[in-house]
C-alpha cells in the first residue's frame, strides 16, 4: 500500500481506532498491569501501535489490513498479560462495535478472523524462563500467521525504544542485544509476512548505533 493511502485509511477510521485504543487500555487497567513497574500498560500499547503507523504501509494492502494491524497491536498482550483467553479475544473482537461506526462487512469479517489468531500466535508458551516461553513452537506459530511477525517486530521496537528512553529500563538492553540475531531469524525466516528491512535497521541502530550506546 502506498504510504499516502495508508495515512488516508487511518484518518478515515480514526474514530474506530481511538475506540479500540481506549478499550485495549481499559483491558490492561482492569488487571492493574503496569509497564516497567511505573507506567500504565497503555504506554507500551501506544508505542507498539506507533510502529504500525510508521511501517504498516509496507505490509498492508487493504483498509481491512490496516484495521487488523492496529487492533492486533493494541490487543497483542491480552492473553499473555491481561488474563484473557483466546475465546475472550474472539468474543471481544466480534462484539466491538463502537457507537455510530459501521465497518464494511468484509472488514469486520477479516477482523473477527485474523485478530484473535495474531494475538494467540504472539502469546508466549508456558515456561520457567525466556527461552522456554519463547520456544520453537512459539516462533513457528508467529511465522505461520499472517501479520504476526510484523506485529511482533513492532512490539520489540517498542520495547527497545523504552529501554533507551528511560534509565530504569536499561537492564533489558543487553538482553535484547544478545538475543537479537536469533530473534530476528526466528520471526523472519519463512514468515508469511517477512519483516521489512527498514524495521530491522531501526532495531539495529538502537542496539548498536553510537547515539544509543548505554554506559554500564
Amino acid at each position: 500500500m502506498e504510504q499516502l493511502d495508508f495515512v488516508k485509511t487511518v484518518q478515515a477510521n480514526q474514530q474506530w481506532l481511538r475506540a479500540m485504543e481506549k478499550e485495549a487500555f481499559a483491558i490492561h487497567d482492569r488487571v492493574n498491569q503496569r509497564y516497567g513497574k511505573f507506567l500504565p500498560y497503555g504506554f507500551h500499547l501506544k508505542l507498539t501501535a506507533s510502529y504500525v503507523s510508521r511501517y504498516g504501509h509496507l505490509v498492508a494492502e487493504t483498509e481491512a489490513d490496516v484495521l487488523v494491524l492496529y487492533a492486533s497491536a493494541y490487543l497483542h498482550d491480552t492473553i499473555e498479560d491481561a488474563r484473557m483467553t483466546y475465546n475472550d479475544v474472539v468474543k471481544f473482537v466480534r462484539s466491538f462495535k463502537p457507537e455510530g461506526i459501521t465497518l464494511p462487512d468484509a472488514s469486520k469479517e477479516q477482523l473477527d478472523r485474523q485478530v484473535p489468531e495474531i494475538v494467540y500466535a504472539l502469546t508466549n508458551e508456558k515456561g520457567r524462563n525466556r527461552d522456554e516461553r519463547a520456544n520453537a513452537a512459539y516462533y513457528k506459530g508467529i511465522c505461520e500467521t499472517k501479520f504476526a511477525s510484523f506485529v511482533k517486530m513492532c512490539d520489540r521496537l517498542a520495547n527497545l525504544r523504552f529501554t533507551v528512553m528511560f534509565v530504569f529500563a536499561n537492564y533489558m538492553f543487553d538482553v535484547y542485544k544478545k538475543e537479537y540475531p536469533d530473534f530476528i531469524r526466528k520471526i523472519d525466516e519463512g514468515a508469511v509476512t517477512p519483516i521489512p528491512e527498514v524495521m530491522k535497521q531501526e532495531a539495529e541502530d538502537m542496539l548498536w548505533g553510537e547515539v544509543y550506546v548505554l554506559e554500564g
